[in-house]
């Protein structure tokens, strides 16, 4: 075969000194991605070997068939491949690496350069093709964005996967709709609109994947950009799972475990959630945590739930530009409920399961829209009222937010009249 700058037995020792990389400071071997190096000379694969030792997982294979057998017993995340060798082809062996995982990442080696077979090498997903001879910064530099572009796919997998698991336990569900019903109308609801966002989320999955695939090198602000969609879908895929299983433990009669979260993670969640909604368009909105975090006796999930719902809802009261605020505040001593009476700008949601045991968590949705008038209020947090024409709105929010509230043996204090917009104030318990 034809020789290279790295073949030189000479070299190998000057490489284990000159391009030796300093060792890697806290770095778990376990963590280590797996590069496997294939070329039938042995010059090549050592000089590699000794470039890459530090930064990777590192394999080498003297030929196609050797290489296929490490691909099915590794975890490979990405192969440098001479084309020319005996036996297989480099690129034969990269048809069989992506049928053994898609993910793996293939860097291509000639000195045989030619337009026909570059275009063999990326038909069949190469990642990057280089001459011989290379120097070592540009073979660094190739490895490290197949090693980035791996990461990113199996993130993707993962993700999918368990988009795929959610998607299978609702759809057995659904053949259980009457059992559902008898546990209430509201709770097949809760599954119905689950659907809606994992349908969204799917089709953006989707976006992503063909995005990938037509993509030969994914790099800087481009994969930057995919890490953080890929992340920011896999947290709502992990939210809409776990709102599933909270449902089906309901129907399946299962004791819930008591649950406590942070509350200024639950508002970072919520504001960043929200810079994304389309109902935040226009409008002004403000979201404060607390200056010394507490815990909250709820579930995080049912927990952001309810402030979407009542977030949401204040950024619909009017299609004209006004300001929603969320405050925190935390009481020392009980609330005196007596204090709030129902009357038609006012009401408290499940005065009587209300557990009030200070220290009591307040946070306040407030919105400068036009009010609410006293026949709605009344009846707002009744299943399927909405003031909404049938095609905007199903008049579930509220009724989940009932819900969700009396499960945590909380409260909520509705203030509001038309024309001086609306605050609806949470009341939860904390750890003391």
């Amino acid at each position: 075969m034809v020789s290279t700058v790295l073949t030189a037995a000479p070299l190998l020792s000057r490489l284990d000194t000159t391009f030796e990389p300093p060792p890697a400071r806290n770095a778990a071997p376990a963590s280590k991605q797996t590069l496997l190096i294939v070329d039938d000379e042995e010059g090549p694969r050592q000089s590699l070997r000794i470039v890459f030792k530090n930064d990777y997982q590192v394999l080498v294979a003297s030929d196609g068939l050797e290489a296929i057998k490490l691909a099915r017993s590794n975890p490979i995340s990405v192969v440098v491949c001479d084309i020319m060798m005996l036996g297989m082809s480099g690129v034969e062996v990269l048809k069989e690496l992506k049928q053994i995982d898609s993910a793996i990442e293939v860097i291509m080696l000639t000195a045989f350069e030619t337009i026909e077979t570059a275009r063999q090498a990326l038909r069949h997903g190469a990642s990057d093709y280089l001459n011989k001879p290379f120097d070592i910064p540009t073979m660094r530099a190739a490895v490290a964005h197949a090693a980035q572009k791996h990461r990113a796919a199996i993130e993707f997998r993962q993700g999918n996967q368990q988009l795929q698991e959610l998607q299978r336990v609702i759809q057995d569900q659904r053949v259980r709709e009457e059992m559902a019903l008898t546990r209430g109308e509201i709770y097949a609801s809760v599954l119905h609109d689950i659907n809606s966002p994992l349908t969204v989320i799917s089709g953006f999955v989707e976006l992503i994947n063909r995005s990938m695939q037509n993509t030969a090198r994914v790099e800087g602000q481009q994969l930057e950009s995919l890490r953080d969609d890929l992340n920011k879908l896999n947290g709502q895929v992990g939210r809409c799972f776990e709102i599933s299983r909270r449902y089906l433990s309901f129907l399946h009669s299962q004791t819930v475990e008591k649950s406590q979260v942070g509350v200024n993670q639950i508002l970072s969640d919520l504001k960043e959630l929200l810079s994304r909604h389309p109902t935040s368009k226009d409008h002004q909105l403000s979201v404060n945590g607390l200056d010394r975090d507490v815990i909250a006796e709820i579930n995080g999930t049912d927990f952001l739930q309810i402030l979407l719902n009542l977030t949401i809802n204040a950024l619909q009261s009017t299609s004209h530009p006004h300001r929603v605020t969320v405050t925190c505040q935390l009481h020392p001593n009980s609330i005196d409920v007596h204090k709030f009476p129902d009357s038609p700008t006012q009401r408290m949601i499940n005065r009587e399961g209300f557990a009030n045991r200070s220290p009591i968590l307040t946070i306040s949705v407030e919105d400068d829209g036009p009010g609410i008038s006293g026949d709605v209020l009344t009846r707002m947090f009744d299943q399927r009222f909405t003031t909404k024409a049938p095609e905007d709105g199903t008049g579930l929010g509220l009724s989940i937010v009932k819900r969700l509230i009396r499960e945590a043996r909380g409260a909520i204090l509705i203030q509001s009249s038309p024309g001086a917009g609306a605050k609806f104030t949470v009341c939860l318990q904390t750890l003391s």
